[in-house]
């Protein structure tokens, strides 16, 4: 497993990636909404494009996402699809889950109540 510090911080929001047997892991702390959508855009859709992208949203620590999170998180998934790879979500709190279900974003992107289910999915 490798953790680097994503470049950059918003006062709200830090972004800690990862790697496990091959599988980004973004781990997200804080609150994600329009003042922290590029910083989570860069952190989601990777750059580099050799493999296709297999990454887990890890959301166990965020404690509030608007609008402008589930668009970035949209976005992201299509651009993942597009290089064969896939995006999971992973343990969001419940009041994160509830706008993930009431928009209905977990019908696009799979979301897992624990990290390691949506890793090994």
């Amino acid at each position: 497993m490798t953790d680097t510090p994503h470049p950059g911080r918003h006062g709200r929001l830090s972004v800690m990636c990862s790697a496990v047997d091959g599988v980004r892991i973004v781990a997200l702390h804080g609150e994600i909404d329009h003042a922290v959508t590029d910083e989570l855009s860069r952190a989601l859709i990777p750059v580099d494009g050799a493999t296709p992208p297999r990454t887990v949203v890890d959301l166990s620590d965020v404690t509030f996402m608007d609008s402008s999170g589930i668009n970035v998180f949209i976005a992201a998934h299509h651009r993942v699809n597009e290089s064969r790879g896939w995006l999971r979500i992973a343990a969001p709190q419940e009041p994160v889950l509830r706008v993930i279900q009431l928009i209905g974003l977990d019908a696009v992107i799979p979301c897992h109540a624990t990290l390691e289910q949506a890793r090994t999915a």
